[in-house]
């Protein structure tokens, strides 16, 4: 099951899969140089990472 990202604004919801091979896209987190961190969507298959999706102009959450 693919990570659900919701708008805490409007309520919208958004599922990710990855393009390469179709796996749903995991809720994960990365650590920049300054010691925090971003969400992101990962595939868990190693083809790569996005940051959250966006709506009503904030980052759309993840309560995985």
């Amino acid at each position: 099951m693919s990570a659900t990202y919701r708008c805490e604004k409007c309520g919208m919801g958004v599922n990710a899969t990855c393009a390469d091979c179709g796996a749903p896209l995991v809720n994960d987190t990365l650590t920049k140089d300054d010691g925090t961190t971003v969400q992101i969507s990962r595939c868990p298959n190693g083809h790569g990472k996005i940051k959250s999706p966006m709506c009503c102009g904030q980052d759309m959450t993840c309560s995985l």
